[in-house]
């Protein structure tokens, strides 16, 4: 992509999620998502309704009058975005590959996040981690992360959830507030998520196509699998061709969902052709 085109394309989702993220998502990102404790801020005078266990009485001594500490929350947080960039992301029937709505979502967040003056850090991986950019926060640093989700180019286009986990936890030492987005076709990453997940707060946001619940009679039809690049011819007027189909697709979703719940993360679905922001908003208000 020319760099003239790349521009207009990053601007362009820019203007999109960051007014979704400044009127919508802001507020609900703030009350969903806690800072790491409560800290210091002042000492005032008691107030009636006040804690009285809040009262210092070093200063309540001083002043023969009573004052309580206050304490606010420490909001500095780290947002990871876990971003799933393997071939079948390029997948996409209504006019809109899946890697474009997962690229507005990570933008979307990502602004969200510097709303709260948090910091930002990005992951793409498919196999093995293809790139790996620090938190940091601000706008500029905000749209690299938006440039390279629309025109890095993976060198594997295989998908392995497990590596990506394992690579978050051996880099973020601290706890930090991640989303995976990806389709969630890989498997085998129960361990490696429950791992992650006692330290840090995740949410896996998966993003699929409407065609991909369900294979259609077409009769027979050459298929590429775009991530192990193999050409099948598939015979989709068999009845029991497509139900062995459908049959594959619900156990990798009953999969997505049971391992993320019992590691206590949490789940959004979210179809190329629905409003994301409505799930998320939904998600939200359901923490």
């Amino acid at each position: 992509m020319e760099t003239k085109d790349l521009l207009k394309k990053v601007r362009k989702i820019e203007i999109k999620t960051r007014r979704l993220s400044d009127h919508i998502f802001s507020g609900e990102y703030h009350t969903s998502f806690k800072g790491r404790g409560m800290t210091f801020s002042e000492v005032r005078p008691y107030q009636y309704g006040d804690d009285i266990r809040a009262i210092d009485w070093n200063v309540t001594a001083r002043y023969n009058e009573a004052h309580v500490k206050v304490f606010e929350e420490e909001r500095e947080l780290t947002m990871m975005l876990m971003v799933d960039i393997s071939g079948s992301e390029s997948f996409g029937s209504k006019n809109q590959f899946k890697k474009d709505i997962v690229t507005e979502i990570a933008a979307t967040m990502a602004f969200s996040a510097t709303n709260n003056n948090d910091k930002i850090g990005l992951i793409l991986f498919s196999d093995q981690i293809e790139l790996y950019i620090p938190p940091k926060k601000g706008r500029s640093h905000v749209l690299r992360i938006i440039r390279e989700l629309i025109e890095f180019q993976p060198k594997s286009h295989k998908t392995d959830i497990a590596q990506a986990l394992k690579f978050l936890s051996s880099t973020q030492k601290k706890k930090a507030i991640v989303f995976v987005i990806s389709d969630f076709i890989s498997e085998d990453y129960e361990h490696t998520l429950k791992i992650a997940s006692k330290k840090h707060d995740i949410t896996g946001i998966r993003v699929y196509d409407i065609r991909e619940e369900k294979m259609p009679n077409l009769g027979m039809v050459s298929m590429l699998d775009a991530e192990t690049g193999e050409t099948q011819l598939i015979n989709t007027g068999s009845k029991s061709v497509r139900i062995n189909y459908e049959r594959y697709y619900q156990e990798k979703l009953k999969y997505f969902k049971e391992t993320f719940s019992k590691s206590g993360a949490g789940v959004v679905n979210t179809r190329v052709d629905e409003s994301y922001v409505t799930k998320l908003l939904g998600y939200f208000k359901s923490r």
